[in-house]
């Protein structure tokens, strides 16, 4: 029976955002806490409850699973929105203390998760779709790269490391798309076709429509954020992407 191998690099690159992450939330005074942050109708406590409450529900998952006793990573969705609710609204020593106390608790799950049955599967709801707990180191390193940035502090897509940006733009290409074109990184070498029949990055193919820019400036705008100013495209207008 396969275990779960969370790859050294995956473990490095979670461990180096999560310090990332905290270097930033800690330097936050209280007042800004509740100022905007990049996503709309979330103020910056709501991104760090959000990814507080996100590892909260990872470990859950992972421990759970090791223990034989497996449990959704959330009770539901709404359930999900009003946690993140409250814990917004909180005093933002706590958020702050939620935030680390979840990220050292959820790495500690990963680092002993070497014993799980690498074909285990959680749900992030009830009765959803079922996701592989391999992919939690992946799932996480997602989440904090993301919205670390979408705090709009002093950390942005382009502090990202050039091996995040490629596994994101491998995520976020997968996805469908409304019309299909080509995504050309100009930092590395990487062609990712995007819209149908798209998937993993290859090097011919694709749409006729080709969008030039850095892996983790093309990465950025796939997620839906930013006006994708930093981007060029051939044909003139970027393509609309359904984020």
């Amino acid at each position: 029976m396969p275990h779960v191998d969370v790859t050294s690099s995956v473990v490095d690159l979670l461990t180096r955002a999560d310090q990332a992450l905290t270097r930033t939330v800690d330097s936050l005074a209280d007042d800004a806490y509740a100022e905007p942050s990049l996503l709309p109708r979330w103020t910056r406590s709501h991104v760090i409850a959000h990814l507080a409450l996100n590892a909260e529900g990872l470990e859950r998952v992972v421990r759970s699973i090791g223990a034989g006793t497996p449990e959704a990573m959330y009770e539901s969705d709404q359930a999900r929105d009003d946690d993140i609710e409250v814990l917004a609204h909180a005093e933002p020593s706590e958020v702050r203390d939620r935030l680390l106390a979840a990220t050292t608790c959820l790495s500690r799950a990963l680092e002993n998760s070497h014993n799980i049955d690498a074909d285990a599967r959680f749900e992030r709801t009830p009765g959803g779709v079922l996701c592989p707990v391999s992919d939690v180191a992946v799932l996480r390193l997602r989440e904090v790269e993301i919205h670390h940035a979408d705090l709009g502090v002093d950390y942005s897509p382009a502090d990202w490391s050039t091996e995040f940006a490629v596994m994101l733009l491998d995520a976020m290409t997968a996805r469908p798309h409304p019309v299909p074109f080509v995504a050309v990184a100009t930092d590395v070498d990487g062609r990712w076709h995007c819209g149908a029949g798209a998937g993993a990055s290859d090097v011919g193919g694709g749409g006729t429509t080709v969008v030039n820019g850095s892996a983790a400036a093309i990465g950025w705008w796939l997620t839906g954020r930013g006006d994708g100013s930093a981007l060029t495209c051939e044909s003139g207008a970027l393509p609309r992407i359904d984020s």
